[in-house]
């Protein structure tokens, strides 16, 4: 895939290589020089994006935030929810 620099410094990074990676707009990147090439490595920064879906075994709402989100007890979700103001 090819980009241009822009007269302002700036480069567009082509859609399947932010889609691929979850580069979203205004995501931190480190840039760095290696052998006479500019690495743009994202930072992993992001919140987990959650939503509210079905309990497929009750069908109540539930929270979700993803097939790789921690598994929380419901002493550790009590005790998360007990330092809530």
């Amino acid at each position: 895939m090819q980009t241009r620099v822009s007269t302002k410094g700036q480069v567009v990074l082509p859609g399947p290589l932010r889609r691929r990676l979850g580069i979203r707009a205004g995501d931190p990147l480190d840039a760095s020089l290696e052998n006479g090439r500019i690495i743009l490595t994202p930072r992993r920064v992001r919140a987990v994006r959650a939503r509210i879906v079905e309990d497929p075994e009750t069908g109540l709402p539930i929270l979700s935030a993803g097939p790789e989100a921690p598994v929380l007890s419901g002493k550790e979700v009590e005790e998360i929810l007990s330092n809530f103001p």
